[in-house]
Parts: C-alpha cells; sequence; structure tokens
C-alpha cells in the first residue's frame, strides 16, 4: 500500500511539475487590440504584416504562412510554393488558416482589421505600429517577437545597429536643407509631412520639412508640378507607389522630369533619391526594411 501511495505521489508530483512548466511556457503579449496569451517559440506561425515577417526573418525565426502579394526582393523567397498562401494582406482565407492549425497568427497594418476573426481560430496578435511614436512601436514589436521566440540577444544586436545608423543620419540630416516627400500612383502625386505617413523623415530622423501644414491622412495631399516649384525643396524622397506594387503605368522619374520641376534646387542639384518603395509602402518598421531605408538616405546625402 505504501509503495502504492508513493507511485501515486511521484505521478501527481510529475503532473504538477509538467502543468507548472506549461504554464511558464505561456507568455502574455500586450499589442495594438489588447493582450494574448502565447506559447513559447509557437510551432504553426502565420503572418500577415509584412513588417512582422521582416523582423522575424532578419531573427532567423521560421514561419509557416505568408499572404500572396508583392514583396521586397529580400522577402520574395516568401512568395514560393514552401510557404502556406492564407489570403492577401487585405483578406484572409480563413479556410487556408484553419487548415494550417496555426499556433500563432500575427496581423498588422493592412490586415489588422481582421484580427476579431483571425482570433477566433487561433492566439493572434496585432502589431500595427503606432504612427505617433514609430521608433518606440517598432521597437517594441520587435522586442515581442523576440520574446516570443527567445531571440532576445539577437534582436538587442541588431536595434542596437539600427539605433547607432539612425544617430549619424540625424546628424547628417541637419546640413541637408528642406526636404519634401513625394508619393506618386498612377500620373498623380500627393505630398507628406511630419505627422503623416512617413513622419519618421522629419520627426526620428530629423529632415526639415520644405512645407508646414500639409494633410496628414494616409494618402496625403495631393499636389500639381506647381507645387513642388513653389515649394522649391533642397532634397525631393520620391516614394513610386506603383513601383512598389508592380503596377505598370507612368513611373515617377518620368512623371517629375518636366520644366517645372526642373526648376528646382533638388532637380538642378541632382538630389531627388528614389526611396525604396517596397520597404516603405508595403513593410514600414520590419527590422532590415527600416535599416536598408536609414542607408539608402544616409549614402544619398553624404554624397558617398
Amino acid at each position: 500500500m505504501m509503495k502504492h501511495t508513493m507511485v501515486l505521489a511521484g505521478l501527481a508530483f510529475a503532473l504538477a511539475s509538467a502543468l507548472s512548466s506549461a504554464k511558464a511556457e505561456d507568455i502574455v503579449v500586450q499589442h495594438a487590440q489588447g493582450e494574448t496569451t502565447v506559447t513559447a517559440n509557437p510551432e504553426k506561425v502565420l503572418v500577415f504584416d509584412l513588417a512582422s515577417l521582416d523582423t522575424l526573418d532578419a531573427l532567423g525565426v521560421e514561419v509557416d504562412g505568408v499572404p500572396t502579394g508583392t514583396k521586397p526582393e529580400h522577402l520574395a523567397k516568401y512568395n514560393s510554393d514552401e510557404f502556406a498562401k492564407i489570403g492577401t494582406l487585405f483578406e484572409p482565407d480563413y479556410e487556408a488558416v484553419n487548415a494550417a492549425e496555426p499556433d500563432l497568427i500575427i496581423v498588422g497594418g493592412r490586415s489588422a482589421a481582421k484580427y476579431s476573426e483571425l482570433a477566433k481560430l487561433a492566439p493572434t496578435i496585432d502589431l500595427t505600429i503606432d504612427q505617433k511614436n514609430y521608433l518606440g512601436s517598432m521597437r517594441k514589436n520587435v522586442e515581442t517577437l523576440a520574446r516570443i521566440f527567445g531571440k532576445e540577444a539577437e534582436a538587442e544586436k541588431q536595434l542596437k545597429e539600427l539605433d547607432d545608423a539612425i544617430g549619424d543620419l540625424k546628424q547628417a540630416s541637419k546640413d541637408a536643407g528642406r526636404v519634401l516627400v513625394v508619393l506618386t500612383t498612377g500620373g498623380r502625386m500627393s505630398a507628406h509631412g511630419p505627422g503623416g505617413r512617413f513622419g519618421i523623415i522629419y520627426g526620428e530622423f530629423g529632415f526639415t520639412p520644405a512645407r508646414e501644414g500639409l494633410e496628414t491622412s494616409t494618402h496625403g495631399q495631393a499636389i500639381s508640378n506647381e507645387f513642388i516649384m513653389e515649394t522649391n525643396p533642397n532634397w525631393l524622397f520620391v516614394l513610386d507607389r506603383d513601383a512598389a506594387i508592380g503596377q505598370e503605368g507612368q513611373s515617377a522619374a518620368q512623371l517629375l522630369d518636366n520644366e517645372l520641376v526642373g526648376q528646382t534646387t533638388a532637380w538642378q542639384k541632382e538630389q531627388v533619391l528614389y526611396l525604396n518603395a517596397p520597404n516603405w509602402y508595403l513593410v514600414g518598421g520590419g527590422l532590415t526594411a527600416m535599416q536598408m531605408n536609414v542607408e539608402q538616405i544616409s549614402k544619398a546625402i553624404s554624397g558617398k
């Protein structure tokens, strides 16, 4: 009887230890739409947010499913059949998601609106960037992903490299003069200033806006060639949306190549920088994309 009791006690202890261990592996994640309990190092991971995909790729974390559609060159491998296709950036394929039996789903930005529906299928987190605190929000998201997948040391190393690069850029931006950020699409143009979609260029990167008071909506303020001529920026930072999404049509370079824009300081000094459109338009605050964006601008304004 004593032996039987000891065996039962041993089993009870083992079970309690196993349950305790399981609980210890649970991570409570605070995100843009609340709080979600996630298992550490989840095996099946579906990612709708390209910024998160970019960061996970940088940290060496494998994912199982991604959305269809255009991706930057450094993420092109995810278009292969090796990765399940789970819908688009805007619309999940719920059958494909369910069939994948995910342990974690990550949404953000364009896919954030589908959070509630996806959360019914598996633990889901929303890593949408806070535009009012871009770098702080990005850092938090990177650290969240690193904590979930046990990549804290690698994340801190890469964040330090990014911080150093941004610090160097902020020093150089002081002498760059006035900057105008322009997005082109379908033969039309919009300008984006501080507080807007690409406000990080002015806020965190330290560039002086060529024009104050621009609309801060997602689509910016519609402008003309006359507007650019009158604003006369020292630098034009141009984002070609059509190039970002693989849509054919008049390129940003063709659209801006005219007599009015040709009178600006930016054009005459060859200080027109065509930003890495897929990185800026599709990815945003991913580790690799952001590092590439900072380095591209730094190289351009330093003339190296």
